[in-house]
């Protein structure tokens, strides 16, 4: 069933199936990378801080260019961006071929800010490219379909990811990933450019207007005047402070709890892959409730990460993993689309420009956080903490939402 309605859907988007496949083919070929970076980062330097660095380096590039990725996808083809952005990270993602030793550790950091800062402008002009693609009832089903394809990067990426690293080495990967760049370029190519926002591109260089702070004004307008966005733009500035605590512990969980080794960590990330690839089969026959199952489903995550905390047998655990990213899935579609569909297409870059640096930076800071309380508290203590806080921020949300509605149903009957 899930395959049958994914091809259908295709059939009938078949713009969106390159834009699909190629996020396919660059997710995978980042797994792959950072794998083997990762791996590569610990033989030369033997430090955990070589590590943290590089993976706060990948964070940093949102903060100054995910804004500026939105804005440039409001004003410019959406399609030439994810093509040039692709194309221009090819010689970066291999550089990494060229660190042999520990002097040239710069040479990491340096690809891995470009290669992040790439991605900061290529995410919303993408997630943006997307309304432009399909067709408006199709939107929903598209958003179900996303999360197939990050469930289906998780479960490729991670398993395979070791193994070409363990059998072909390091360079081999990172030769993969500059391949995938160009791969993925070339999928999009073929599909047509859009002139739904070209009218904007005309008046920029007249237009005082069109700059980043006029821009921003306009959002915060479309937030007053849509009690769905508001609470959208809400529950991007608190789940990521939780989020983090999660990706830490999927680690922590497999090597200290289940004694499973890097062998754990992949099942647990194959375990969340296969989730959000079945969440596709729920989310997919949602038409409407969007806000109030969404935070359902976050409710009903927080729940599934305080019984992982509880969970002592690797296999209940492995299960436990696959029905929260199953609801994770769900949820995301349904948030994803209210701000697809809250929001008008010439606004829609910087939207989500604005959302991936807020969850990308909050989640960066999250996990920097749990990794210092994880000095003073337990494993599973921080877990059930951060299982409390999905809960209690679905009902926070939850109270905020019904108290907006009741002072906006006065209005209406006047």
């Amino acid at each position: 069933d899930l395959v049958t309605n994914a091809i259908n859907i295709f059939r009938q988007e078949k713009n969106y199936l390159r834009l699909f496949l190629a996020g396919i083919v660059n997710g995978i070929g980042d797994r792959f990378s950072q794998v083997a970076l990762l791996a590569l980062l610990l033989e030369l330097t033997g430090s955990g801080f070589a590590v943290g660095a590089a993976l706060a380096i990948r964070v940093v590039p949102f903060l100054l260019f995910g804004p500026l990725g939105g804005f440039l996808a409001d004003r410019f083809s959406r399609k030439k961006i994810l093509i040039i952005t692709d194309l221009s990270r090819i010689a970066f993602a291999i550089s990494f071929v060229l660190v042999n030793n520990e002097s040239d550790i710069w040479i990491v950091y340096l690809s891995t800010f470009v290669l992040a800062a790439g991605e900061a402008i290529y995410a919303p002009a993408r997630k943006s490219f997307i309304p432009l693609l399909v067709k408006k009832e199709n939107i929903i089903k598209i958003n179900s379909l996303e999360q197939v394809m990050l469930g289906a990067v998780l479960i490729g990426g991670s398993f395979s990811g070791g193994i070409v690293t363990f059998f072909f080495g390091p360079d081999m990967t990172f030769w993969f990933n500059g391949l995938s760049f160009l791969i993925a370029a070339m999928i999009i190519f073929p599909i047509p450019f859009t002139n739904k926002n070209r009218h904007i591109q005309k008046n920029d260089k007249k237009n005082s207007e069109s700059n980043i702070f006029h821009s921003i004004k306009n959002i915060k307008k479309l937030m007053i005047a849509s009690s769905a966005l508001y609470i959208a733009f809400l529950f991007e500035f608190i789940v990521p402070l939780f989020n983090g605590i999660d990706n830490v512990l999927i680690s922590i969980y497999a090597v200290q709890e289940f004694n499973l080794g890097d062998v754990g960590v992949g099942l647990f990330y194959g375990a969340l892959g296969i989730g959000l690839m079945l969440s596709f089969i729920i989310a997919q026959r949602i038409h409407q409730h969007l806000l109030l199952i969404g935070l359902a489903t976050l409710i009903l995550e927080g729940l599934f990460l305080i019984i992982l905390s509880r969970v002592h047998l690797a296999f209940i655990a492995f299960i436990v993993y696959i029905s929260i990213s199953f609801v994770s899935g769900i949820c995301n579609t349904c948030f994803d689309s209210i701000v697809m569909k809250e929001t008008p297409s010439d606004h829609q870059g910087l939207v989500f420009g604005l959302l991936a640096t807020i969850s990308n930076t909050l989640i960066g800071i999250s996990m920097f956080g749990a990794g210092i309380i994880l000095e003073v508290v337990n494993n599973r203590m921080l877990g059930l903490i951060g299982g409390m806080g999905f809960i209690l921020t679905g009902l926070f949300l939850f109270v905020v939402y019904s108290s907006i509605k009741e002072k906006e149903l006065p209005t209406l009957r006047e």
